[in-house]
C-alpha cells in the first residue's frame, strides 16, 4: 500500500503565514541607536513585510535577484529577512565589520541589485559605495538626514498594500546567502534554500537541540549578518517566540538591561560576548536580574570550560555549547547531556558540556585521518570533521576552485580537527591550519587557550605555533590580563603543567593589550603569527 503524501513545499511562506495567524499580539522589541525602545508585534510585522514585498517588486526586483542588507539586529532587519525571500529573491546579509575591499568584492561577486542599509551604518557603506553599483539603496532611518541618492524605507513602503500575492516558490529555490569571513583567501558565498532553512528551524527548535517555543523570549546577540543570527530569527517566527533585538548596543550593561527588562529566557552569542557579561556580573553582583534566562547559547568559537562553570556556579546561568559554520546554515551539534550523564560527577558533566556536543537530528558527522580512514569514536583519535545533512552546503556560490571541500558522497570537509568519544560527543581540538606540530607531536592550541582562560588573571588567550630551530614549531601563548591583575610567565607555566604533557606547555608567553580578531569575533591567528614571525626563543 503506497503512502502518498500531499505536495506541501517547505518554504518560508508557511512560517510567515503561521505567525501572522496565531501570534499577532506577540511582541517584537528593538533597542534603537539612541537606546530608546521600539515595540511592535507580529501582527504589525505581518503587514509591513507584505508592504515591503510589494515595494521591492515595484522597484523591479525579480525572483533570483540578490537583495543585500547592511544592518544590526532590529525588527526592520527581520522584515527584510522575510520580505525578500517571499518575493522569490535572495536575502544577502553583509557584515559591516569587514574591510571595504572585502565588502566591495562580496557585493560585486553576488551581483546585489538592491541594498538596505541601517542609517547608523551609512558611513560603512560610503567607504565602498563608489566601487559597487546596486540599482537602489534603501535606508532604514532613525530620524537622521537622508543620504543623497537613497530611498527612505518608510516612505517606500507607506503607499503599498499590506497584502501580497506570493509567487509559487519551489522549496529548493534560494532563500538567502552569506559569505564566509575566512582568514585566508577571498570570502566564499554559501546559498541557503527554503527547504534548508525550514528544516534547520524545525531541528533547532527541538528540546534537545536549542529548544524554543511560544512561551520563550529570545534575544539574538549573534548578529543578523552572521549566518542569519544562527537561524534564530527564522526559528522564533516559526514558533511564535517574542524577539528582543539589541540593535547596535552589544555592551554588557545594555544586554543585561534588556535581559532584565524584557525577561529574556533564551539568548545566543560568541564567547567574547559572554566573557564580557560574566565580568560585568562578577563586578556587580545582584545588579542585574537574570533569573528568567534558561539558556545562553555559545558558538562561533570553542568556549572555555572555566567560563561555563563560572556562569553556573556563581550566577546559576546555563551556558549551552553549540557548533556550526556558515556552510552548515549553521547548526551542526549541541552539547546537551544525555540522561545517563546528568548523574555523573560534576567534573565529568562540565567536561562533557565543554565539548561541541552531539549532532542534531538529520545531521551526520565523522572524523577522517590523513590516510582517508574514518577514525574510531574513542575520544582520543583525531581526524578532520566531515558533516552532511539536508541543510549542509554542497558547493560554494560561483566558486569551482574550492570544490574539493565537498566530497562525492555528500560530505563537507570542515577543516576542523576533532575527536569523538564513545557517547558521540564531538570535541574540536583545532582548525587544521592552527594545529601545532612540535617534534613530530600534535598540540591543540584550543585546549591550551581554554585552560589559560581558566586562570583568574587571564582575560583572553590565543596560542600559535612559532618556528623553532630544533622542534619545527613550539607553542607561544599570547595573553591579555584582566584589568588590575598580574601574572608572570612562570606562574602561567606552573598553572598549565598539571594539566598537560610537558611537550604541550607553551615555551613563551607574550602579554598584549588585545588579541586581533576576525570580523566574526574569532581570534585572528594569521595576524598573531605575522606579529611573531621574528620571535626568538630563549635558549
Amino acid at each position: 500500500m503506497n503512502g502518498l503524501m500531499m505536495d506541501f513545499p517547505l518554504t518560508l511562506v508557511h512560517l510567515f503565514e503561521r505567525v501572522g495567524r496565531y501570534f499577532p499580539r506577540t511582541e517584537l522589541v528593538t533597542r534603537r541607536p539612541d537606546k530608546s525602545i521600539h515595540r511592535s508585534s507580529y501582527g504589525e510585522f505581518h503587514q509591513r513585510v507584505q508592504k515591503l514585498a510589494n515595494a521591492l517588486q515595484r522597484l523591479g526586483v525579480k525572483p533570483g535577484d540578490r537583495v543585500a542588507t547592511l544592518g544590526w539586529n532590529t525588527v526592520r532587519h527581520l522584515e527584510a529577512y522575510f520580505a525578500v525571500p517571499l518575493t522569490g529573491a535572495v536575502l544577502h546579509t553583509l557584515n559591516p565589520r569587514l574591510s571595504p575591499q572585502d565588502l566591495t568584492y562580496i557585493v560585486n561577486h553576488a551581483d546585489d541589485q538592491v541594498l538596505l542599509v541601517d542609517d547608523v551604518l551609512v558611513p560603512v557603506w560610503e567607504r565602498f559605495a563608489h566601487e559597487v553599483h546596486p540599482r537602489h539603496v534603501i535606508v532604514w532611518g532613525h530620524g537622521g538626514p537622508q543620504p543623497a541618492g537613497t530611498i527612505d524605507y518608510e516612505q517606500l513602503i507607506a503607499p503599498e498594500l499590506p497584502s501580497f500575492a506570493f509567487p509559487r516558490i519551489d522549496e529548493n529555490q534560494a532563500l538567502g546567502m552569506c559569505y564566509t569571513s575566512g582568514t585566508t583567501g577571498r570570502p566564499k558565498g554559501v546559498v541557503y534554500s527554503h527547504r534548508a532553512v525550514v528544516l534547520h528551524s524545525m531541528a533547532s527548535a527541538m528540546p534537545d537541540s536549542l529548544g524554543m517555543g511560544a512561551s520563550d523570549v529570545m534575544m539574538p546577540v549573534v548578529p543578523m549578518f552572521h549566518v542569519n543570527a544562527w537561524g534564530l530569527p527564522f526559528t522564533a517566527v516559526m514558533t511564535g517566540t517574542k524577539q528582543v533585538f539589541p540593535g547596535p548596543h552589544l555592551d554588557p550593561a545594555s544586554l543585561l538591561g534588556l535581559i532584565a527588562s524584557e525577561k529574556v529566557t533564551f539568548t545566543a552569542g560568541v564567547p567574547t560576548i559572554w566573557m564580557g557579561i560574566l565580568d560585568a556580573l562578577d563586578k556587580n553582583p545582584g545588579a542585574f536580574d537574570t533569573s528568567t534566562v534558561k539558556a545562553m547559547v555559545v558558538g562561533g568559537a570553542a568556549a572555555p570550560q572555566s567560563m561555563i562553570e563560572a556562569f553556573e556556579k556563581r550566577h546559576k546561568l546555563t551556558v549551552l555549547h553549540a557548533w556550526g559554520m556558515t556552510e552548515t546554515t549553521p547548526l551542526g551539534t549541541v552539547s546537551r547531556l544525555k540522561p545517563a550523564l546528568q548523574a555523573a560527577p560534576e567534573a565529568d558533566r562540565f567536561r562533557c558540556r565543554a565539548t561541541q556536543g552531539l549532532a542534531v537530528p538529520f545531521v551526520e558527522i565523522r572524523a577522517v585521518n590523513d590516510s582517508g580512514a574514518v577514525v574510531p569514536w574513542d575520544g582520543k583519535s583525531m581526524g578532520e570533521l566531515h558533516i552532511r545533512g539536508p541543510w549542509i552546503a554542497s558547493s560554494y556560490f560561483q566558486n569551482p576552485i574550492e570544490a574539493d571541500k565537498f566530497t562525492m558522497d555528500g560530505w563537507f570537509r570542515t577543516g576542523d580537527i576533532v575527536t569523538v568519544d564513545g557517547e558521540g560527543y564531538m570535541r574540536i581540538t583545532d582548525r587544521a591550519k592552527d594545529l601545532i606540530k612540535s617534534g613530530g607531536e600534535w598540540i591543540s592550541s584550543v585546549e591550551l587557550e581554554n585552560a589559560l582562560m581558566g586562570h583568574p588573571s587571564v582575560k583572553e588567550a590565543a596560542v600559535v605555533g612559532v618556528p623553532h630551530p630544533r622542534w619545527t614549531e613550539r607553542p607561544v601563548a599570547c595573553v591579555v590580563l584582566r584589568e588590575g591583575s598580574k601574572a608572570t610567565p612562570s606562574e602561567l607555566r606552573e598553572y598549565l603543567e598539571p594539566l598537560f604533557a610537558k611537550f604541550q606547555v607553551p615555551d613563551a608567553y607574550v602579554f598584549m593589550a588585545a588579541i586581533p580578531r576576525t570580523a566574526a569575533g574569532k581570534f585572528l591567528k594569521t595576524a598573531l603569527r605575522e606579529q611573531l614571525k621574528d620571535f626568538k626563543f630563549e635558549t
